[in-house]
Protein backbone atom coordinates (compact mmCIF):
# COMPACT_ATOMS: atom_id res chain seq x y z
CA UNK A 1 0.00 0.00 0.00
CA UNK A 2 1.37 3.40 -1.01
CA UNK A 3 0.03 6.23 1.05
CA UNK A 4 -0.08 9.68 -0.54
CA UNK A 5 -0.16 12.68 1.77
CA UNK A 6 -1.44 15.90 0.26
CA UNK A 7 0.80 18.96 0.58
CA UNK A 8 -1.48 22.04 0.49
CA UNK A 9 -0.68 24.68 -2.12
CA UNK A 10 -2.46 27.30 -0.02
CA UNK A 11 -0.70 28.30 3.18
CA UNK A 12 -3.14 28.76 6.06
CA UNK A 13 -2.13 30.54 9.25
CA UNK A 14 -2.33 28.20 12.22
CA UNK A 15 -1.56 28.34 15.90
CA UNK A 16 0.68 25.52 17.01
CA UNK A 17 -0.28 23.78 20.22
CA UNK A 18 2.11 21.23 21.73
CA UNK A 19 0.83 17.66 21.35
CA UNK A 20 -1.91 18.59 18.86
CA UNK A 21 -1.55 17.37 15.24
CA UNK A 22 -2.59 19.60 12.32
CA UNK A 23 -5.72 18.13 10.71
CA UNK A 24 -5.61 17.26 7.02
CA UNK A 25 -6.99 14.77 4.52
CA UNK A 26 -4.77 11.94 3.29
CA UNK A 27 -5.28 9.78 0.23
CA UNK A 28 -4.48 6.11 0.03
CA UNK A 29 -4.44 5.14 -3.67
CA UNK A 30 -4.73 1.47 -4.61
CA UNK A 31 -5.01 -0.56 -7.79
CA UNK A 32 -2.87 1.53 -10.20
CA UNK A 33 0.58 1.15 -11.69
CA UNK A 34 3.20 3.81 -11.02
CA UNK A 35 2.48 6.07 -14.02
CA UNK A 36 -1.28 6.13 -13.45
CA UNK A 37 -0.89 6.55 -9.70
CA UNK A 38 1.51 9.48 -10.16
CA UNK A 39 -0.84 11.26 -12.55
CA UNK A 40 -3.82 10.76 -10.22
CA UNK A 41 -1.77 12.15 -7.32
CA UNK A 42 -0.88 15.25 -9.35
CA UNK A 43 -4.54 15.95 -10.12
CA UNK A 44 -5.60 15.40 -6.50
CA UNK A 45 -2.84 17.68 -5.22
CA UNK A 46 -4.43 20.49 -7.22
CA UNK A 47 -7.60 20.46 -5.07
CA UNK A 48 -7.44 23.62 -2.88
CA UNK A 49 -7.07 23.07 0.85
CA UNK A 50 -10.33 24.91 1.46
CA UNK A 51 -12.25 22.20 -0.45
CA UNK A 52 -10.70 19.19 1.24
CA UNK A 53 -13.56 18.44 3.61
CA UNK A 54 -15.56 15.20 3.74
CA UNK A 55 -18.69 16.34 1.94
CA UNK A 56 -20.61 14.98 -1.05
CA UNK A 57 -19.23 17.88 -3.08
CA UNK A 58 -15.67 16.88 -2.15
CA UNK A 59 -16.33 13.24 -3.09
CA UNK A 60 -17.66 14.35 -6.47
CA UNK A 61 -14.62 16.58 -7.01
CA UNK A 62 -12.26 13.70 -6.19
CA UNK A 63 -14.04 11.39 -8.64
CA UNK A 64 -13.86 14.05 -11.37
CA UNK A 65 -10.14 14.63 -10.84
CA UNK A 66 -9.38 10.91 -10.86
CA UNK A 67 -11.38 10.46 -14.07
CA UNK A 68 -9.55 13.35 -15.80
CA UNK A 69 -6.17 12.03 -14.69
CA UNK A 70 -6.89 8.56 -16.10
CA UNK A 71 -8.43 9.90 -19.34
CA UNK A 72 -5.22 11.82 -20.04
CA UNK A 73 -3.44 8.45 -20.18
CA UNK A 74 -6.12 6.64 -22.18
CA UNK A 75 -8.41 5.11 -19.52
CA UNK A 76 -11.97 6.29 -19.94
CA UNK A 77 -13.96 3.66 -18.02
CA UNK A 78 -12.51 3.39 -14.51
CA UNK A 79 -14.24 2.03 -11.46
CA UNK A 80 -13.58 4.14 -8.37
CA UNK A 81 -14.36 2.82 -4.89
CA UNK A 82 -14.37 5.68 -2.34
CA UNK A 83 -14.03 4.85 1.37
CA UNK A 84 -13.21 6.93 4.45
CA UNK A 85 -10.95 5.60 7.21
CA UNK A 86 -9.41 7.03 10.40
CA UNK A 87 -11.98 9.79 10.51
CA UNK A 88 -11.44 12.28 13.30
CA UNK A 89 -13.52 15.05 11.77
CA UNK A 90 -14.73 16.19 8.35
CA UNK A 91 -11.29 17.64 7.60
CA UNK A 92 -9.15 14.98 9.31
CA UNK A 93 -9.37 11.55 7.73
CA UNK A 94 -7.89 9.12 5.22
CA UNK A 95 -9.73 8.66 1.94
CA UNK A 96 -9.05 5.24 0.43
CA UNK A 97 -9.43 5.15 -3.34
CA UNK A 98 -9.51 1.65 -4.79
CA UNK A 99 -9.35 2.22 -8.54
CA UNK A 100 -9.75 -0.22 -11.38
CA UNK A 101 -8.67 1.63 -14.53
CA UNK A 102 -10.53 -0.66 -16.94
CA UNK A 103 -9.67 -1.40 -20.55
CA UNK A 104 -7.54 1.34 -22.15
CA UNK A 105 -8.41 3.31 -25.28
CA UNK A 106 -6.01 2.45 -28.07
CA UNK A 107 -5.15 4.39 -31.20
CA UNK A 108 -7.08 2.98 -34.15
CA UNK A 109 -5.97 5.48 -36.80
CA UNK A 110 -3.15 8.01 -37.23
CA UNK A 111 -3.99 10.39 -40.07
CA UNK A 112 -1.09 12.87 -40.41
CA UNK A 113 -0.86 14.75 -43.67
CA UNK A 114 1.77 17.31 -44.67
CA UNK A 115 1.35 19.58 -47.66
CA UNK A 116 3.65 22.27 -48.98
CA UNK A 117 7.46 22.33 -48.87
CA UNK A 118 7.53 20.55 -45.48
CA UNK A 119 6.40 17.35 -47.21
CA UNK A 120 9.94 16.81 -48.53
CA UNK A 121 11.79 18.33 -45.54
CA UNK A 122 13.82 15.64 -43.76
CA UNK A 123 13.43 17.40 -40.40
CA UNK A 124 9.66 16.84 -40.54
CA UNK A 125 10.17 13.26 -41.70
CA UNK A 126 12.33 12.60 -38.66
CA UNK A 127 9.83 14.27 -36.33
CA UNK A 128 6.91 12.19 -37.59
CA UNK A 129 8.85 9.02 -36.77
CA UNK A 130 8.14 9.87 -33.12
CA UNK A 131 4.36 10.08 -33.68
CA UNK A 132 2.05 7.67 -31.79
CA UNK A 133 1.46 4.39 -33.60
CA UNK A 134 -1.71 2.43 -34.27
CA UNK A 135 -2.25 0.08 -31.33
CA UNK A 136 -0.59 2.34 -28.76
CA UNK A 137 -2.52 3.23 -25.63
CA UNK A 138 -3.78 6.80 -26.01
CA UNK A 139 -1.72 9.43 -24.24
CA UNK A 140 -3.19 12.90 -24.71
CA UNK A 141 0.08 14.52 -23.65
CA UNK A 142 1.90 12.82 -26.53
CA UNK A 143 -0.73 14.03 -28.97
CA UNK A 144 -0.48 17.62 -27.70
CA UNK A 145 3.33 17.45 -27.78
CA UNK A 146 3.35 16.21 -31.39
CA UNK A 147 0.95 18.93 -32.47
CA UNK A 148 3.05 21.64 -30.80
CA UNK A 149 6.32 20.17 -32.13
CA UNK A 150 5.12 20.34 -35.73
CA UNK A 151 4.16 24.01 -35.29
CA UNK A 152 7.41 24.83 -33.51
CA UNK A 153 9.54 23.11 -36.13
CA UNK A 154 7.77 25.04 -38.87
CA UNK A 155 8.56 28.37 -37.21
CA UNK A 156 12.21 27.40 -36.61
CA UNK A 157 12.69 26.37 -40.24
CA UNK A 158 11.01 29.32 -41.95
CA UNK A 159 7.49 28.08 -42.77
CA UNK A 160 5.86 31.33 -41.75
CA UNK A 161 2.57 30.71 -43.63
CA UNK A 162 2.01 27.30 -42.04
CA UNK A 163 -1.31 26.36 -40.44
CA UNK A 164 -3.40 23.36 -39.47
CA UNK A 165 -6.32 22.72 -41.79
CA UNK A 166 -7.46 19.93 -39.47
CA UNK A 167 -6.34 19.04 -35.95
CA UNK A 168 -8.54 16.69 -34.02
CA UNK A 169 -8.30 13.92 -31.46
CA UNK A 170 -11.43 11.78 -31.61
CA UNK A 171 -12.17 9.29 -28.84
CA UNK A 172 -14.84 6.58 -28.87
CA UNK A 173 -14.75 5.32 -25.25
CA UNK A 174 -17.37 2.66 -25.85
CA UNK A 175 -15.27 1.12 -28.61
CA UNK A 176 -11.98 1.80 -26.76
CA UNK A 177 -10.64 3.54 -29.85
CA UNK A 178 -9.00 6.89 -30.62
CA UNK A 179 -8.38 8.62 -33.94
CA UNK A 180 -5.61 11.19 -34.49
CA UNK A 181 -6.13 13.59 -37.39
CA UNK A 182 -3.50 16.24 -38.13
CA UNK A 183 -3.49 17.94 -41.53
CA UNK A 184 -0.74 20.55 -41.74
CA UNK A 185 -0.27 22.96 -44.63
CA UNK A 186 3.23 24.37 -44.39
CA UNK A 187 3.23 26.57 -47.49
CA UNK A 188 6.61 27.48 -48.88
CA UNK A 189 9.83 27.67 -46.90
CA UNK A 190 11.32 31.14 -46.67
CA UNK A 191 14.99 31.94 -47.21
CA UNK A 192 17.29 34.50 -45.67
CA UNK A 193 17.04 37.92 -47.21
CA UNK A 194 19.26 40.95 -46.74
CA UNK A 195 20.82 41.75 -43.36
CA UNK A 196 20.13 45.26 -42.09
CA UNK A 197 22.24 46.69 -39.25
CA UNK A 198 20.96 49.40 -36.93
CA UNK A 199 23.12 51.68 -34.78
CA UNK A 200 26.46 49.90 -35.31
CA UNK A 201 29.71 51.75 -34.64
CA UNK A 202 31.69 48.92 -36.34
CA UNK A 203 32.13 48.64 -40.11
CA UNK A 204 29.50 46.35 -41.58
CA UNK A 205 32.05 44.21 -43.42
CA UNK A 206 33.51 43.36 -39.99
CA UNK A 207 30.06 42.20 -38.87
CA UNK A 208 29.37 40.33 -42.11
CA UNK A 209 32.45 38.19 -41.51
CA UNK A 210 30.63 36.61 -38.54
CA UNK A 211 27.49 35.67 -40.48
CA UNK A 212 26.56 32.00 -40.12
CA UNK A 213 24.40 32.15 -43.27
CA UNK A 214 24.23 33.97 -46.58
CA UNK A 215 21.38 35.54 -48.48
CA UNK A 216 19.34 32.87 -50.21
CA UNK A 217 20.06 30.09 -47.70
CA UNK A 218 17.00 28.30 -46.25
CA UNK A 219 15.90 29.99 -43.03
CA UNK A 220 17.00 28.43 -39.74
CA UNK A 221 16.40 30.14 -36.42
CA UNK A 222 19.52 28.40 -35.03
CA UNK A 223 21.63 30.35 -37.55
CA UNK A 224 20.19 33.58 -36.16
CA UNK A 225 21.05 32.46 -32.64
CA UNK A 226 24.62 31.61 -33.61
CA UNK A 227 25.06 35.01 -35.30
CA UNK A 228 23.58 36.75 -32.26
CA UNK A 229 26.04 34.91 -30.00
CA UNK A 230 29.01 35.74 -32.23
CA UNK A 231 28.18 39.45 -32.15
CA UNK A 232 27.79 39.34 -28.36
CA UNK A 233 31.13 37.58 -27.92
CA UNK A 234 33.06 40.42 -29.58
CA UNK A 235 32.48 42.71 -26.60
CA UNK A 236 31.76 45.58 -29.01
CA UNK A 237 28.11 45.89 -28.01
CA UNK A 238 26.20 46.21 -24.77
CA UNK A 239 23.11 44.62 -26.35
CA UNK A 240 22.47 42.58 -29.49
CA UNK A 241 19.14 41.53 -30.99
CA UNK A 242 19.01 39.61 -34.27
CA UNK A 243 15.48 38.91 -35.49
CA UNK A 244 13.58 37.98 -38.62
CA UNK A 245 11.45 40.73 -40.19
CA UNK A 246 8.22 38.73 -40.41
CA UNK A 247 6.23 41.87 -41.23
CA UNK A 248 8.34 42.49 -44.34
CA UNK A 249 8.22 39.12 -46.12
CA UNK A 250 8.77 39.44 -49.85
CA UNK A 251 8.59 36.62 -52.38
CA UNK A 252 10.39 33.80 -50.52
CA UNK A 253 12.78 36.05 -48.56
CA UNK A 254 12.72 37.20 -44.94
CA UNK A 255 14.92 40.22 -44.13
CA UNK A 256 17.09 40.04 -41.01
CA UNK A 257 17.20 43.01 -38.66
CA UNK A 258 20.23 43.43 -36.38
CA UNK A 259 19.67 45.94 -33.58
CA UNK A 260 22.87 46.92 -31.78
CA UNK A 261 23.77 49.10 -28.83
CA UNK A 262 27.48 50.08 -28.68
CA UNK A 263 29.35 49.13 -25.54
CA UNK A 264 30.72 52.04 -23.50
CA UNK A 265 33.94 53.17 -25.11
CA UNK A 266 35.81 53.15 -21.80
CA UNK A 267 35.25 50.59 -19.08
CA UNK A 268 36.96 50.45 -15.70
CA UNK A 269 37.05 47.67 -13.15
CA UNK A 270 38.67 47.09 -9.81
CA UNK A 271 39.05 43.92 -7.82
CA UNK A 272 40.66 42.63 -4.68
CA UNK A 273 41.75 39.12 -3.79
CA UNK A 274 43.82 37.11 -1.42
CA UNK A 275 45.89 33.94 -1.52
CA UNK A 276 48.56 32.57 0.75
CA UNK A 277 50.98 32.66 -2.20
CA UNK A 278 51.02 36.45 -2.65
CA UNK A 279 48.79 37.75 0.16
CA UNK A 280 46.34 40.57 -0.61
CA UNK A 281 46.26 41.69 -4.23
CA UNK A 282 44.54 44.49 -6.09
CA UNK A 283 43.62 44.74 -9.75
CA UNK A 284 42.75 47.93 -11.62
CA UNK A 285 41.65 47.51 -15.22
CA UNK A 286 40.94 49.93 -18.07
CA UNK A 287 39.31 48.51 -21.17
CA UNK A 288 38.42 50.00 -24.53
CA UNK A 289 36.28 47.24 -26.13
CA UNK A 290 36.27 49.08 -29.46
CA UNK A 291 39.05 51.46 -30.30
CA UNK A 292 37.89 52.27 -33.84
CA UNK A 293 35.39 51.21 -36.50
CA UNK A 294 37.58 48.23 -37.40
CA UNK A 295 36.91 46.69 -33.99
CA UNK A 296 40.38 47.03 -32.52
CA UNK A 297 40.43 46.90 -28.72
CA UNK A 298 42.77 47.88 -25.89
CA UNK A 299 43.11 46.36 -22.40
CA UNK A 300 45.36 47.72 -19.67
CA UNK A 301 45.67 46.00 -16.28
CA UNK A 302 47.58 46.89 -13.13
CA UNK A 303 48.13 44.10 -10.57
CA UNK A 304 49.60 44.95 -7.18
CA UNK A 305 50.60 42.50 -4.43
CA UNK A 306 53.39 42.55 -1.88
CA UNK A 307 55.87 40.41 -3.87
CA UNK A 308 54.84 41.41 -7.40
CA UNK A 309 53.61 44.50 -9.25
CA UNK A 310 52.63 44.18 -12.91
CA UNK A 311 51.45 46.66 -15.54
CA UNK A 312 50.36 45.16 -18.86
CA UNK A 313 48.66 46.57 -21.93
CA UNK A 314 47.26 44.53 -24.86
CA UNK A 315 46.13 45.83 -28.24
CA UNK A 316 44.02 43.39 -30.28
CA UNK A 317 43.55 43.61 -34.07
CA UNK A 318 40.84 41.30 -35.48
CA UNK A 319 41.46 39.96 -38.97
CA UNK A 320 38.98 39.06 -41.69
CA UNK A 321 37.62 36.14 -39.68
CA UNK A 322 36.90 38.23 -36.60
CA UNK A 323 36.10 35.40 -34.21
CA UNK A 324 38.94 33.09 -35.17
CA UNK A 325 41.96 35.11 -36.27
CA UNK A 326 43.64 38.18 -34.83
CA UNK A 327 46.92 39.90 -34.04
CA UNK A 328 47.87 40.97 -30.54
CA UNK A 329 50.48 43.47 -29.43
CA UNK A 330 51.52 43.46 -25.77
CA UNK A 331 53.81 45.57 -23.60
CA UNK A 332 54.45 45.00 -19.93
CA UNK A 333 56.44 45.98 -16.86
CA UNK A 334 56.95 43.73 -13.83
CA UNK A 335 58.71 44.25 -10.52
CA UNK A 336 59.27 41.16 -8.36
CA UNK A 337 60.71 40.78 -4.88
CA UNK A 338 60.06 37.25 -3.61
CA UNK A 339 62.21 34.85 -1.61
CA UNK A 340 65.68 35.15 -3.18
CA UNK A 341 64.48 36.81 -6.38
CA UNK A 342 64.62 40.50 -7.20
CA UNK A 343 63.90 41.52 -10.78
CA UNK A 344 62.65 44.33 -12.97
CA UNK A 345 61.43 43.14 -16.37
CA UNK A 346 60.26 44.88 -19.51
CA UNK A 347 58.44 42.82 -22.15
CA UNK A 348 56.99 43.44 -25.56
CA UNK A 349 55.47 40.97 -28.01
CA UNK A 350 53.49 40.61 -31.21
CA UNK A 351 51.48 37.45 -31.82
CA UNK A 352 49.23 35.90 -34.43
CA UNK A 353 46.30 33.77 -33.19
CA UNK A 354 44.09 31.11 -34.76
CA UNK A 355 41.02 29.39 -33.24
CA UNK A 356 39.71 26.09 -34.60
CA UNK A 357 36.39 24.25 -34.49
CA UNK A 358 38.02 21.54 -32.39
CA UNK A 359 38.50 24.04 -29.56
CA UNK A 360 42.26 24.22 -30.02
CA UNK A 361 44.01 27.55 -30.39
CA UNK A 362 47.40 28.26 -31.93
CA UNK A 363 49.56 31.34 -31.42
CA UNK A 364 52.82 32.30 -33.11
CA UNK A 365 54.70 35.08 -31.39
CA UNK A 366 57.88 37.07 -31.14
CA UNK A 367 58.69 38.66 -27.80
CA UNK A 368 61.41 40.82 -26.36
CA UNK A 369 62.37 40.30 -22.72
CA UNK A 370 64.69 42.63 -20.82
CA UNK A 371 65.46 41.59 -17.25
CA UNK A 372 67.60 43.30 -14.61
CA UNK A 373 67.72 40.76 -11.80
CA UNK A 374 69.35 39.28 -8.75
CA UNK A 375 68.72 35.58 -8.30
CA UNK A 376 70.23 34.12 -5.18
CA UNK A 377 73.83 35.38 -5.11
CA UNK A 378 74.02 36.31 -8.82
CA UNK A 379 73.09 39.63 -10.40
CA UNK A 380 72.82 40.08 -14.13
CA UNK A 381 71.07 41.76 -17.03
CA UNK A 382 69.59 39.71 -19.85
CA UNK A 383 68.26 40.86 -23.17
CA UNK A 384 66.40 38.16 -25.14
CA UNK A 385 64.46 37.98 -28.41
CA UNK A 386 62.28 34.87 -28.24
CA UNK A 387 60.17 33.56 -31.13
CA UNK A 388 57.70 30.93 -29.97
CA UNK A 389 54.56 28.91 -30.60
CA UNK A 390 51.76 27.88 -28.27
CA UNK A 391 48.96 25.32 -28.61
CA UNK A 392 46.13 25.34 -26.06
CA UNK A 393 42.61 24.15 -25.43
CA UNK A 394 40.17 24.64 -22.56
CA UNK A 395 36.85 22.79 -22.27
CA UNK A 396 34.40 23.11 -19.42
CA UNK A 397 30.86 22.19 -18.43
CA UNK A 398 29.12 23.29 -15.28
CA UNK A 399 29.83 26.96 -14.62
CA UNK A 400 32.44 28.36 -12.26
CA UNK A 401 32.97 25.01 -10.53
CA UNK A 402 32.67 22.60 -13.47
CA UNK A 403 31.67 18.97 -13.14
CA UNK A 404 33.58 18.18 -16.36
CA UNK A 405 36.47 19.87 -18.08
CA UNK A 406 40.08 19.75 -19.14
CA UNK A 407 42.89 22.07 -20.13
CA UNK A 408 45.96 21.47 -22.26
CA UNK A 409 48.74 23.88 -23.16
CA UNK A 410 52.24 23.54 -24.55
CA UNK A 411 54.69 26.31 -25.47
CA UNK A 412 57.99 26.20 -27.33
CA UNK A 413 60.30 29.20 -27.54
CA UNK A 414 63.92 29.79 -28.43
CA UNK A 415 66.57 32.47 -28.58
CA UNK A 416 69.97 32.78 -30.24
CA UNK A 417 72.68 35.43 -30.62
CA UNK A 418 71.96 35.32 -34.34
CA UNK A 419 68.47 36.63 -33.44
CA UNK A 420 69.92 39.37 -31.18
CA UNK A 421 69.55 37.40 -27.92
CA UNK A 422 72.32 37.47 -25.34
CA UNK A 423 72.37 33.68 -25.09
CA UNK A 424 71.30 30.60 -26.99
CA UNK A 425 68.27 29.05 -25.27
CA UNK A 426 65.44 26.64 -25.95
CA UNK A 427 62.51 26.39 -23.54
CA UNK A 428 59.41 24.17 -23.44
CA UNK A 429 56.54 24.36 -20.94
CA UNK A 430 53.45 22.14 -20.84
CA UNK A 431 50.49 21.53 -18.61
CA UNK A 432 47.36 19.42 -18.52
CA UNK A 433 44.49 19.42 -16.05
CA UNK A 434 41.37 17.26 -15.92
CA UNK A 435 38.08 17.40 -14.03
CA UNK A 436 35.69 14.46 -14.10
CA UNK A 437 32.69 13.57 -11.94
CA UNK A 438 31.05 10.27 -11.05
CA UNK A 439 27.81 12.05 -10.19
CA UNK A 440 26.67 15.36 -8.73
CA UNK A 441 28.43 14.67 -5.41
CA UNK A 442 31.83 13.22 -6.41
CA UNK A 443 34.54 15.04 -8.40
CA UNK A 444 38.10 14.13 -9.31
CA UNK A 445 40.80 16.62 -10.33
CA UNK A 446 44.24 15.87 -11.64
CA UNK A 447 46.98 18.19 -12.86
CA UNK A 448 50.48 17.82 -14.33
CA UNK A 449 52.91 20.67 -15.12
CA UNK A 450 56.33 20.18 -16.67
CA UNK A 451 59.03 22.25 -18.33
CA UNK A 452 62.65 22.39 -19.34
CA UNK A 453 65.34 24.93 -20.29
CA UNK A 454 68.19 23.92 -22.56
CA UNK A 455 71.15 26.30 -22.58
CA UNK A 456 74.86 26.34 -21.82
CA UNK A 457 74.57 29.66 -19.93
CA UNK A 458 71.92 28.99 -17.34
CA UNK A 459 73.24 31.72 -15.00
CA UNK A 460 72.13 34.30 -17.61
CA UNK A 461 68.55 33.00 -17.82
CA UNK A 462 66.11 35.53 -16.27
CA UNK A 463 64.17 34.41 -13.16
CA UNK A 464 60.84 34.56 -15.00
CA UNK A 465 62.05 31.78 -17.33
CA UNK A 466 63.43 29.56 -14.57
CA UNK A 467 61.31 27.03 -12.69
CA UNK A 468 60.18 27.15 -9.07
CA UNK A 469 57.65 24.88 -7.34
CA UNK A 470 55.52 25.08 -4.22
CA UNK A 471 52.39 26.99 -3.28
CA UNK A 472 48.63 27.04 -3.72
CA UNK A 473 48.59 25.86 -7.33
CA UNK A 474 51.76 23.79 -7.28
CA UNK A 475 52.84 21.59 -4.36
CA UNK A 476 50.78 22.45 -1.30
CA UNK A 477 52.50 22.01 2.05
CA UNK A 478 55.38 24.19 0.83
CA UNK A 479 55.49 27.97 0.60
CA UNK A 480 55.18 29.83 -2.68
CA UNK A 481 58.06 29.06 -5.10
CA UNK A 482 60.23 27.73 -2.27
CA UNK A 483 61.28 24.56 -4.11
CA UNK A 484 64.29 24.86 -6.42
CA UNK A 485 68.03 24.14 -6.39
CA UNK A 486 70.08 26.30 -4.02
CA UNK A 487 73.44 27.91 -4.57
CA UNK A 488 76.52 27.65 -2.37
CA UNK A 489 75.05 30.21 0.04
CA UNK A 490 71.82 28.28 0.40
CA UNK A 491 69.79 30.72 -1.68
CA UNK A 492 67.20 29.66 -4.25
CA UNK A 493 68.49 29.88 -7.82
CA UNK A 494 65.64 28.34 -9.80
CA UNK A 495 65.63 25.14 -11.80
CA UNK A 496 66.27 24.24 -15.39
CA UNK A 497 63.62 21.53 -15.21
CA UNK A 498 60.35 21.15 -13.36
CA UNK A 499 57.61 18.57 -12.92
CA UNK A 500 54.67 18.84 -10.54
CA UNK A 501 51.45 16.90 -10.26
CA UNK A 502 48.33 16.70 -8.14
CA UNK A 503 45.46 14.29 -7.55
CA UNK A 504 42.40 15.56 -5.69
CA UNK A 505 39.01 14.16 -4.70
CA UNK A 506 36.02 16.37 -3.84
CA UNK A 507 32.85 15.24 -2.04
CA UNK A 508 29.77 17.44 -1.74
CA UNK A 509 28.90 17.71 1.95
CA UNK A 510 25.84 19.90 1.53
CA UNK A 511 24.66 22.49 -0.96
CA UNK A 512 27.65 24.39 -2.36
CA UNK A 513 30.08 23.08 0.27
CA UNK A 514 32.60 20.38 -0.58
CA UNK A 515 35.29 18.45 1.30
CA UNK A 516 38.61 17.71 -0.41
CA UNK A 517 41.42 15.17 -0.09
CA UNK A 518 44.59 15.62 -2.14
CA UNK A 519 48.14 14.48 -2.81
CA UNK A 520 50.73 16.70 -4.53
CA UNK A 521 54.26 16.01 -5.67
CA UNK A 522 57.12 17.19 -7.86
CA UNK A 523 60.39 19.10 -7.93
CA UNK A 524 62.40 21.78 -9.72
CA UNK A 525 66.02 20.83 -10.44
CA UNK A 526 69.00 21.62 -12.68
CA UNK A 527 71.97 19.29 -13.11
CA UNK A 528 71.41 16.62 -10.49
CA UNK A 529 68.55 14.15 -10.36
CA UNK A 530 65.27 15.47 -8.94
CA UNK A 531 64.63 15.11 -5.23
CA UNK A 532 60.88 14.59 -5.29
CA UNK A 533 58.81 16.54 -2.79
CA UNK A 534 55.43 15.17 -1.74
CA UNK A 535 52.53 16.44 0.32
CA UNK A 536 49.01 15.47 1.33
CA UNK A 537 46.16 17.28 2.95
CA UNK A 538 42.50 18.05 3.39
CA UNK A 539 40.46 21.04 2.37
CA UNK A 540 37.12 22.78 2.05
CA UNK A 541 35.61 24.14 -1.17
CA UNK A 542 32.82 26.70 -1.39
CA UNK A 543 31.13 27.07 -4.75
CA UNK A 544 30.72 30.85 -4.60
CA UNK A 545 29.02 33.02 -7.25
CA UNK A 546 32.44 34.24 -8.42
CA UNK A 547 34.11 30.85 -8.51
CA UNK A 548 35.42 28.19 -6.12
CA UNK A 549 37.02 29.40 -2.90
CA UNK A 550 39.57 26.88 -1.64
CA UNK A 551 40.90 26.41 1.90
CA UNK A 552 43.52 23.67 2.39
CA UNK A 553 45.68 22.32 5.16
CA UNK A 554 48.67 20.39 3.79
CA UNK A 555 51.68 18.57 5.19
CA UNK A 556 54.89 18.57 3.15
CA UNK A 557 56.68 15.36 3.98
CA UNK A 558 60.13 16.79 3.13
CA UNK A 559 59.38 20.28 4.49
CA UNK A 560 61.87 20.96 7.33
CA UNK A 561 60.43 24.37 8.23
CA UNK A 562 56.70 23.76 8.74
CA UNK A 563 54.77 20.66 9.74
CA UNK A 564 51.59 22.02 8.20
CA UNK A 565 50.75 24.90 5.90
CA UNK A 566 47.46 26.64 5.26
CA UNK A 567 46.55 27.53 1.67
CA UNK A 568 43.68 29.84 0.72
CA UNK A 569 42.85 30.86 -2.82
CA UNK A 570 40.08 32.04 -5.11
CA UNK A 571 40.04 31.44 -8.84
CA UNK A 572 39.22 29.04 -11.66
CA UNK A 573 40.34 25.42 -11.48
CA UNK A 574 41.22 25.24 -15.19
Amino acid sequence: MIKKRLIPWVVVATTWVPGVAIAEVDFDIKGLDDALEQNVSIYLDAIPASERRLTFRFQSRVSDEVAKALQALGYYNPTIAYKVEDKESIDDATVVLDITPGEPVRIAQVDIELTGDAKTDEAFTDLLKTAPKVGDVLNQGQYDALKSSIQSLAVRRGYFDAEYTLSRLEVAPGRHQAFIRLHFSSGMRYHFGSVIYHNSQINEERLDSMLTFKEGDPYLVSDLGAFNQSLSNTGWFSSVLVEAGLDDLRDDRVPISVNLEPAPRNQFETGIGYSTDVGPRVKIGWKKPWFNSRGHSLNTDLYVSQPKQTLESTYKIPLEDVQREYYQVQVGLENLDNNDTESLELTSSISRHWKYDTGWQRALYLRWLYSDYTQGSVSNISNLILPGINFSRVRSRGGAMPYWGDKQSITFEAGDPALLSDISIFRVVGQTAWIRSLNSDNRFLTRVNAGGIFTSEFERVPPSLRFFAGGDNSIRGYSYESISPRDSEGKLEGGAYMTTGSLEYNYRVTGNWWAALFVDGGDAWTSSDPEWKTSAGVGVRWESPVGPIRFDIAHGFENKDDDFMIHFSLGPEL
